[in-house]
């Protein structure tokens, strides 16, 4: 089995390090850097999503995607462009459509943040918010119930921003399970990364 894993916009792929290093063997783990896959072009995100379909479409069979937030959202517009390309699907702390109140509330905000303190995040803080501005309008709200693959919804039961989507997910893409993660943030895969990659070995041994 493969598995992508995907970061989300806070955080770079060293982000799954912990959780990878719980997984079990034997099974084939991707964790692309979101943006080395843009290959210097705007970090808007049509051109995000563009890049990650390509990495994708690069492999031979199906994928089993895992995306938290930002990753997550990518991961679940593959699955709808592409249902036969990908095996299963895990949402991370991913809405189902951009809260526009605190969309605005974050980009103030990062406004006023020093350009380093973006060097721990998966863009500067041009490209943040060129693709945060990119983003303002997405709402996959009609679109979920068309998911086909095995779905598992995660977030961490003090995840507020999330949680509601997660409930909006499992109940309107077919057979979902949801896991609410006590004591856990938005940041489940450094929070809590043994406990995360227990719920994903048991999930994928499941379904193979």
């Amino acid at each position: 089995m493969k598995i992508i894993l995907i970061h989300g916009s806070g955080h770079k792929s060293a982000s799954w390090n912990k959780t990878v290093s719980y997984l079990e063997s034997g099974q084939e783990i991707l964790c692309p850097e979101l943006s080395s896959l843009l290959r210097g072009e705007e970090a808007s995100y049509h051109n995000l999503y563009h890049s990650f379909k390509e990495y994708c479409n690069r492999s031979d069979g199906p994928v089993s995607l895992c995306g938290i937030s930002l990753g997550g959202i990518l991961a679940l517009d593959y699955a709808l462009e592409f249902p036969e390309k990908v095996k299963s699907l895990v949402l991370i702390g991913t809405p189902h459509k951009v809260p526009k109140v605190m969309f605005q509330i974050q980009t103030a905000v990062f406004r006023f943040l020093p350009e380093s303190t973006f060097e721990t995040m998966a863009f500067g803080k041009k490209d943040t918010f060129i693709l945060g501005n990119s983003m303002k309008a997405l709402d996959f709200s009609g679109r979920v119930g068309e998911i086909t693959c095995p779905t598992l919804l995660i977030c961490g039961k003090k995840d507020g921003a999330n949680l509601k989507s997660a409930y909006y997910f499992r109940e309107n893409i077919p057979n979902a399970k949801l896991e609410i993660m006590e004591n856990t943030g938005h940041v489940v895969n450094e929070e809590r990364p043994q406990m995360l990659a227990r719920i994903l070995n048991e999930y994928y041994k499941e379904i193979k």
